[in-house]
């Protein structure tokens, strides 16, 4: 199923936008005169968004389209293509933000809550980004992916968060030369540490000092990735220390990195590190 041409409804879509960088790009774009379409399993944060966007002055677009859905649900991908179609709507941005992290050694998790978080974080975005690519192209549009400074680097302590978001900025960076062709934009932001709800469900420290590694609050992040969008950058990193760090990790002897992030992942449970 795609997405029929000449929508009445253009709009940005925004997955895991109940709350952090999702929610704080939602004001942005709604202030910049975007449509948008909200989706996170938190109805109720969502309800809540809509109406703050739709109270904005001088705000001309209809209050946002909302949608509670769990995104790993079967057929969830389906169902947020099907509403998007009853409400005559269709994207020009898509901003793939839902995910989570899991702190602690991979085999000592839930295995569920592993394979949960590639399921998410991988399958969920891949088919989001290649469902939409028809209106996308339409609307020679843009593609939002949140990865990480993660990305970068093997992350003992968080394996498997690490290696998706490897995959996540692998795969937009491989999609912005096969889509540019298209007119399509396709941009990875990949930020540092960011205080939001990641961390609690991730289970980091509730004591943890967010001054330290350079920690960006959401306002300033989302702002960093939606005028990297517009400019259609490949890769939007915010904070200078983050990018002297992406820059600097794949030249350091991997022992010393595999050594220094396992560590760092111990000083996040711990609450005594950033």
């Amino acid at each position: 199923m795609s997405l029929a041409g000449g929508a009445a409804r253009t709009l940005a879509l925004i997955t895991g936008a109940s709350g952090g960088i999702g929610a704080e790009l939602a004001r942005i774009a709604a202030a910049q005169g975007h449509d948008l379409a909200l989706v996170a399993r938190n109805r109720a944060a969502l309800d809540a968004l809509a109406d703050e966007l739709a109270a904005l002055p001088g705000q001309k677009n209809p209050r946002p389209l909302v949608l509670d859905l769990d995104l790993t649900a079967p057929g969830a991908v389906d169902a947020l293509a099907g509403f998007l179609e009853a409400q005559n709507a269709a994207p020009d941005i898509v901003v793939n933000n839902a995910g989570y992290g899991a702190l602690g050694p991979a085999a000592a998790g839930s295995l569920s809550e592993q394979l949960g978080m590639i399921d998410l974080n991988i399958r969920v975005l891949t088919e989001i980004s290649l469902r939409f690519a028809a209106p996308l192209a339409r609307a020679k549009g843009r593609l939002l992916n949140v990865a990480s400074i993660a990305a970068f680097m093997p992350g003992p302590g968080m394996a498997v968060y690490y290696a998706t978001k490897a995959y996540v900025l692998s795969f937009s960076e491989a999609l912005s030369t096969e889509w540019a062709p298209l007119g399509v934009s396709v941009t990875a932001l990949c930020p540092g540490m960011v205080p939001t709800g990641f961390q609690q469900r991730a289970g980091f420290s509730a004591h943890m000092n967010w001054t330290k590694l350079g920690a960006l609050p959401s306002p300033v992040v989302a702002r960093a990735a939606y005028d990297g969008m517009m400019a259609r950058k490949r890769v939007v990193i915010p904070g200078l220390l983050m990018k002297l760090f992406a820059w600097t990790s794949p030249l350091a002897p991997k022992p010393l990195t595999l050594a220094a992030v396992g560590a760092l992942q111990l000083r996040r449970r711990a609450g005594n590190g950033g």
